[in-house]
C-alpha cells in the first residue's frame, strides 16, 4: 500500500477511491495548507495530489523523497508544477484536461455577456439602493450579433467558447500555434489570424491559451493600443497572461471599452485599480466551479495517481 498526500480539500468520492487502495493523508483545513506543513506532510509520499494553489517545485520534490512517483494536479493548467524538475527525478506529472471544458466556456461567455451588457453595473446599482428609472439611454451596452470574437488559444475551451459565440450570431477568428481540425473550423466558420490582426479586428478578445514564459504578459500596453476602443477583453485562462497595470490604464483611458476577468496576475490579490472601475467584471476564479466539474476533476486526478502507482500509463499525463 502506497502513501498518497492530497494537498487540499477535494470531493469525498475521489478520496474514497484513493483510500480503497492506498493510505491517504488529506488536508481538510478551512484554509489552504501552509508551505511548511505541506513540506512536512509530503515526506515519504509515493503520490501527491495537488491543487493549483500549491507550488510543486524542486524543494517540495526533494522533501518528498526518491520514492515519489506521481504528482497529479487537480487542474488543467499546471503552471504551479515544475514539470522539468519532475521529469529529471523520474516523477510523472498529470493534469485534468477535458472535464472542465464546458464549465469554463460557460464562465467565459457569462463574462462576455456581463461585460457587454453591463450586468455588474446594473446589479451594483440596485443593491446600492440608488433611485433609478428606465430610459432609452440607461446603462446602454453592446449587442453580440454580427460582432467578431477573437479567441487566443483555440484548444478545447477556446472551441467550446466559439460554439457558444456562434449560437449568438458572432463571427469567429482565432490565434493558435497550429491550425485546428478543418472540420471544426468549417463548423464554426473560424479563421486563423496572427495575434496583431486578431486584436485589431475583434470586438471581443477571449484568452484561452496556457500560461508559461512565452505567454507572460502576452497582452500588455502595445496590445491594448492595437485593439478597438469599443472592444472587450475576457480572461478565463491565467492571470499573468495579462499585464494588469496596463489593463487598468487601458480601461481608464478608454483604449478598450471593458473587460471580464476570472483570473488575476497575483491571485488572490487583485490590482486595486481594477476595483475602482465600473467597466470591468471581476469574479474569483470560478471557471470550473460546478459540483459536477470539480468532482470530475478530482476523480480524474485520482485515476491518474492510481494508474501510475499501479505501473500503468495515466489517463492524462503532462507531455
Amino acid at each position: 500500500m502506497s502513501r498518497v498526500v492530497v494537498t487540499g480539500r477535494v470531493p469525498e468520492t475521489a478520496l474514497e477511491k484513493l483510500r480503497a487502495e492506498h493510505d491517504v493523508d488529506d488536508w481538510s483545513g478551512p484554509e489552504s495548507i501552509g508551505r511548511e506543513e505541506l513540506l512536512r506532510r509530503v515526506a515519504g509520499a509515493d503520490a501527491v495530489v495537488s491543487l493549483l494553489t500549491e507550488r510543486i517545485d524542486a524543494e517540495l520534490l526533494d522533501a518528498a523523497g526518491p520514492q515519489l512517483k506521481v504528482v497529479a494536479n487537480v487542474a488543467v493548467g499546471y503552471d504551479n508544477i515544475d514539470v522539468p524538475a519532475c521529469t529529471a527525478r523520474g516523477i510523472v506529472a498529470t493534469n485534468t484536461p477535458g472535464v472542465l471544458t464546458e464549465a469554463t466556456a460557460d464562465i467565459a461567455f457569462g463574462l462576455i455577456l456581463s461585460a457587454t451588457r453591463r450586468l455588474g453595473e446594473g446589479e451594483r446599482l440596485i443593491r446600492s439602493g440608488q433611485a433609478w428609472k428606465w430610459g432609452m439611454f440607461f446603462l446602454l451596452g453592446s449587442s453580440l450579433q454580427g460582432k467578431t470574437l477573437g479567441i487566443v488559444g483555440m484548444g478545447g475551451i477556446g472551441q467550446a467558447t466559439a460554439r457558444r459565440a456562434k449560437a449568438f450570431g458572432m463571427e469567429i477568428v482565432y490565434q493558435s500555434r497550429s491550425e485546428i481540425d478543418p472540420r471544426v473550423a468549417a463548423e464554426l466558420g473560424a479563421r486563423r489570424l496572427e495575434l496583431d490582426e486578431l486584436l485589431a479586428t475583434s470586438d471581443i478578445v477571449s484568452l484561452h491559451c496556457p500560461y508559461g514564459p512565452a505567454t507572460h504578459h502576452l497582452i500588455g500596453a502595445g496590445q491594448f493600443a492595437a485593439m478597438k476602443d469599443s472592444a472587450y477583453l475576457i480572461n478565463t485562462a491565467r492571470g499573468p497572461i495579462v499585464d494588469e497595470a496596463a489593463l487598468v490604464a487601458a480601461l481608464r483611458d478608454g483604449q478598450i471599452a471593458g473587460a471580464g476577468l476570472d483570473v488575476f496576475e497575483k491571485e488572490p490579490s487583485v490590482h486595486p485599480g481594477l476595483l475602482e472601475l465600473d467597466n470591468v467584471v471581476l469574479v474569483p476564479h470560478l471557471g470550473s466551479a460546478t459540483v459536477e466539474t470539480r468532482t470530475a476533476m478530482a476523480m480524474l486526478a485520482a485515476d491518474n495517481a492510481l494508474a501510475v502507482l499501479s505501473g500503468e500509463r495515466p489517463p492524462a499525463p503532462i507531455a
